[in-house]
């Protein structure tokens, strides 16, 4: 039997024990949690008996400082057959803490988690995070509400649901780590990770779009005011005013459509990106875990059947990279979907043009009295080349998300 480090008799120490970069750790359990398997980097680097830990709670290794919000919001989204990644801080039995990025994901018949340890620097913000839960926690804020406060954390991160978190996530650890150990990405996970860095810079180019397009919604009234004060002369003005007010109507509804909500077409197309990007990433995660599995010379108990457990994980490897596929095509329908909409803007901008170089005209012709119009023309001028030069930069990530689909197509 292993003993508790008499070192630490509370149970818990501030040191970390280490294991390797390129190790990865292996569990499976029933509904109940239970441990029911494990490979021998679980066994090792928890310290437990392969008595101890086989039919004992996978909570056995929990670490104190794990907030209550954490495990809850897994449970959750487990119990809704959702494969769920999250950093983890483990207890070893001598009371040293190490940290792994879990992948759980439901089986017929309980669960199985891989995890691989966590070398970027993301793992420090949500360590930080954690921190500040658990004292809410000791406070006596409820885990489900501790959950929301970890759900608004990821929002205020940039990540409209816990789905596209934990894809940065799992994506991010994945590729620090195979830097650590000298490997470039696999050529289907690095298309992911260029389609899921073009979409985050669609994200930044809409937005400041969007605020260039909010700097001229004045423009109307203000050509209305000017349009008053030429008395005869301004019938010209008055009416370019109320077709740019219908012009920046339709552009309007084309933001809200494009970029607001959880329902517009940037949001489906970036769901759709990191719900395969997850995917594959988890697919190659238990790859990497049967490859272990099936060179490995450890011995294992005679409860553990390794066999079968390089068929479960085989089997179920296989059904996360079918579900990749699967989600490929959603990827290619969303892209096409975001061309048109784009298209449909660039029409709006070409309207823009239009009616920018009618208030050049009418400017010229009014002489000294259109200078207050020739004003509204240069401020035109401006917004509207941020817009297009924008709505170009849009078109080229789709264009590069469009081209990785095309390549991931290809290699299946």
């Amino acid at each position: 039997m292993s003993e508790l480090d008499p070192a630490f008799p509370s149970g818990v120490s501030k040191s970390e024990a280490t294991f390797q970069v390129n190790e990865a750790f292996y569990s499976r359990t029933d509904k109940r949690a239970v441990i029911k398997a494990g490979n021998e980097v679980f066994q090792r680097v928890a310290g437990h008996e392969w008595e101890e830990l086989l039919g004992a709670p996978h909570k056995l290794i929990r670490h104190p400082d794990m907030p209550k919000g954490v495990f809850h919001m897994l449970w959750e989204r487990l119990k809704a057959g959702k494969p769920t990644g999250a950093y983890v801080k483990n207890r070893r039995i001598c009371g040293r803490f190490y940290w792994v990025y879990a992948l759980v994901a439901p089986t017929e018949d309980g669960y199985i988690s891989t995890r691989i340890k966590p070398v970027s620097s993301l793992r420090a913000e949500v360590e930080a995070l954690y921190a500040g839960m658990l004292k809410h926690e000791q406070d006596g804020m409820s885990a489900a509400d501790s959950a929301e406060t970890l759900q608004k954390w990821i929002r205020d991160q940039g990540f409209a649901t816990y789905d596209n978190f934990q894809s940065h996530a799992l994506a991010t650890e994945f590729e620090a780590r195979s830097r650590q150990m000298g490997r470039s990405l696999d050529p289907m996970l690095q298309r992911f990770v260029d389609m899921s860095r073009a979409i985050a810079e669609v994200w930044d180019e809409a937005d400041k779009m969007t605020e260039a397009f909010k700097a001229i919604r004045t423009v109307p009234m203000n050509m209305r005011i000017i349009a008053s004060r030429l008395e005869n002369v301004g019938g010209p003005i008055s009416a370019i005013s109320v077709n740019y007010s219908q012009m920046l109507e339709e552009m309007s509804t084309w933001v809200k459509t494009f970029v607001e909500g959880d329902d517009c077409v940037f949001a489906h197309i970036r769901s759709a990106i990191f719900m395969g990007q997850f995917l594959c990433f988890a697919s190659a995660v238990e790859r990497e875990m049967i490859t272990g599995f099936g060179t490995s010379q450890d011995a294992y108990p005679d409860t553990i059947d390794v066999a079968r457990e390089i068929a479960e994980l085989t089997e179920h490897e296989q059904r996360f990279m079918q579900q990749t596929i699967d989600r490929l095509s959603s990827v290619e329908r969303e892209a096409r979907r975001f061309a048109h909409s784009v298209l449909d803007m660039k029409r709006y901008v070409t309207g823009l043009s239009s009616t920018r170089m009618m208030c050049k005209i009418e400017s010229a012709s009014l002489s000294e009295s259109g200078s207050s119009l020739a004003g509204i023309v240069e401020q035109l001028d401006s917004c509207q080349q941020e817009i297009e030069d924008r709505l170009a930069r849009v078109m080229d990530l789709n264009a590069v998300i469009q081209n990785n689909t095309a390549l991931l197509r290809s290699m299946i």
